[in-house]
């Protein structure tokens, strides 16, 4: 028998309906992590690939982050056989004179963000990492808490993780410069936009942190403390619930959008913490439902190593993907889901029926992430426009793309030099060579008119490209007016979908129109009247570059433009239906008209994203 990756998942035979099954699921998640920590419990080392931080940094990663799901489970009554090592762990980490000390803190450090999931615990369950503790290790370990929080902290979430360590101060009744707290929750202050969305940060990026960190965060910190902020961070998350609910599939899938997403069901963490904070932001069945849904969605995924611990990936590993600051203990921020094992078997939102999915039925703008949100027969799509991060590797792919689906995810290009055979999904790429290629980066301008996106940037400085995005369920339609002083090649991608081996599946290539249609899944890709000629081509992308599927083909078109003004115009469809190449793929929208849609980019609002000046200090 051949063998299936997936079968080390330890989710793979849990239902994922009741508290008995997530308390399962975390221990058996966790299970795997104990023949990796060191002799003095201090360390978890996973594997030898390296993170931009010291090892002994990647190795606190390990054992700290377990406790955003551990500490709950503690708090709500769970047994968990092994607090012993944590106690003894926290004792000589924190010890300068034992070998297996996590090193001080002497400014901005990745140290500071594991300090956040040690602080929680320390708050939650002081009776099973505190009290064990002689004089000499509390003493350690408030003088290493003390001293870590002087220092600054990143211009973003991370002003979070002091305001953890004090409230973990606070409980453990030391004293401190409570001034630094009120920096910090003053400051936080300013990435709030409205409606419920935050930045993460003074930067054009409104991602999956602005719920599993900024929220996440501010949901916990309204349970611990009672304050003017405590009561701010509720009213936020339940306007946030109304437009985040979106984001997910019927599936439980939800939108593979920004960095990070190696923290996978981190994602269900704002489900998790309106439970732990008792905040019915959505009903308790609809909110319970939405979390499970999303763990489940994860049970069948090859996402772990034969071991069963955690990879760095999505759907499968993938260290290509990755950000610089993933060390193999990373993905165990999504513990960070486990948040309602705190509260008891009798709490609504255990006791409430699951609701049944609610299908996304109509087109619904979000003017503060610069998307619109869209249905497409199971899958959701967020056409996007506005935000960039242009501090990290695949920036363009993570947040610059047109449209980003739940159930096809998105790709990374893995050759700079591979114009003919990059991927290119859901982007219009340049090249001046053939050879090297450019794709949106960031934005001049990014507006919302009803439902339709419009930007304006430029892959070069000479070259300035107007896009406008309309919905059209279950198609999207892009029109691209292009000025450019020379004459450039264009490749624009559809959706990525599953390849199989042996040739299997269907493509076909035409003159204005190409697609491909997998074991399940239809992708497709038609010109809707270009001022230029556009020939097909059905890619096989690269290995390894999407996230959820490791070989897929897109669709794209391709056509060498003139120097002067061009105008592209297609429809993109992908549909879990591979009857749709007699169906939808038949019936696509009509070609918009130009000057209708520029008269209706004037009357748009600004993207809130663009708001901010896109680049951290």
């Amino acid at each position: 028998m051949t063998y299936d990756p997936a079968s080390a998942n330890p989710l793979g035979s849990n239902p994922l309906a009741t508290r008995n099954d997530m308390q399962r699921a975390l221990i058996d998640l966790f299970n795997p992590l104990l023949p990796y920590f060191s002799e003095g419990n201090a360390r978890v080392r996973l594997d030898a690939a390296a993170a931009h931080f010291d090892r002994a940094a990647a190795d606190l990663e390990g054992f700290a982050r377990p406790l955003w799901g551990l500490a709950p489970f503690g708090a709500g009554g769970g047994h968990f056989a092994h607090w012993d090592r944590y106690a003894d762990g926290i004792a000589n980490g924190t010890d300068p004179n034992h070998p297996e000390y996590w090193g001080a803190v002497n400014g901005r450090d990745q140290r500071m963000v594991e300090l956040a999931a040690l602080g929680f615990a320390l708050a939650l369950v002081p009776e099973k990492i505190w009290d064990p503790l002689n004089s000499r290790a509390k003493d350690n370990l408030i003088a290493y808490l003390i001293h870590a929080r002087q220092f600054d902290y990143a211009d973003n979430n991370w002003k979070f993780f002091r305001i953890f360590v004090d409230i973990a101060l606070d409980r453990l009744g030391v004293e401190y410069d409570r001034s630094l707290t009120e920096q910090y929750l003053t400051e936080l202050e300013g990435f709030y936009i409205a409606d419920g969305w935050y930045r993460d940060g003074n930067v054009r990026r409104i991602d999956h942190y602005i719920p599993f960190a900024m929220h996440f965060y501010g949901l916990i910190y309204s349970r611990l403390v009672d304050d003017d902020y405590a009561k701010r961070y509720r009213e936020r998350a339940l306007a946030f619930a109304q437009d985040f609910r979106h984001w997910f599939a019927q599936d439980g899938a939800t939108l593979p959008f920004g960095r990070s997403l190696t923290y996978r069901f981190a994602c269900a963490g704002f489900w998790s913490a309106l439970a732990f904070a008792d905040l019915e932001a959505l009903p308790w069945g609809e909110i319970k439902g939405l979390c499970l849904r999303h763990l489940r969605w994860w049970a069948d995924k090859p996402m772990t190593h034969r071991d069963g611990v955690l990879s760095i990936g999505y759907g499968y590993p993938n260290l290509l993907m990755s950000e610089s600051y993933n060390s193999a203990g990373s993905p165990y921020w999504a513990f960070k889901a486990f948040l309602p094992l705190a509260v008891g078997e009798d709490h609504p939102f255990w006791t409430s029926p699951e609701t049944p999915p609610a299908p996304l039925d109509k087109t619904v703008p979000l003017r503060h992430p610069g998307m619109v949100m869209m249905p497409c027969k199971g899958d959701v799509v967020a056409l996007s426009s506005g935000q960039e991060n242009r501090q990290m590797r695949f920036g363009s792919e993570k947040y610059a793309k047109f449209a980003y689906s739940t159930r096809y995810g998105f790709s990374v290009e893995s050759d700079e030099r591979a114009f003919a055979g990059g991927a290119f999904d859901s982007m219009l790429a340049f090249s001046d060579d053939g050879i090297h290629y450019r794709v949106r980066e960031s934005n001049d301008e990014a507006r919302l008119a009803g439902n339709v996106l419009y930007a304006k940037w430029s892959p070069w400085p000479d070259v300035v490209v107007e896009t406008w995005l309309l919905p059209s369920a279950p198609w999207h339609v892009r029109v691209h007016r292009i000025t450019t002083p020379r004459e450039l090649e264009t490749a624009e991608g559809g959706f990525a979908i599953a390849r199989r081996d042996f040739e299997a599946d269907t493509l076909l290539a035409a003159s204005g129109s190409a697609h491909a249609i997998g074991a399940e899944d239809f992708s497709g890709i038609r010109d809707l009247g270009s001022s230029v000629a556009r020939e097909g081509l059905a890619q096989k992308a690269p290995p390894n570059t999407n996230l959820i599927f490791a070989k897929t083909l897109v669709p794209q078109l391709r056509a060498t433009i003139p120097a002067g003004e061009t105008i592209l115009r297609c429809a993109v469809l992908a549909v879990r239906h591979t009857s749709a190449v007699s169906g939808d793929w038949t019936r696509p929208p009509a070609a918009p008209d130009i000057d209708a849609l520029r008269a209706l980019a004037k009357q748009g609002e600004s993207v809130s994203a663009m708001d901010a000046p896109g680049r951290m200090p």
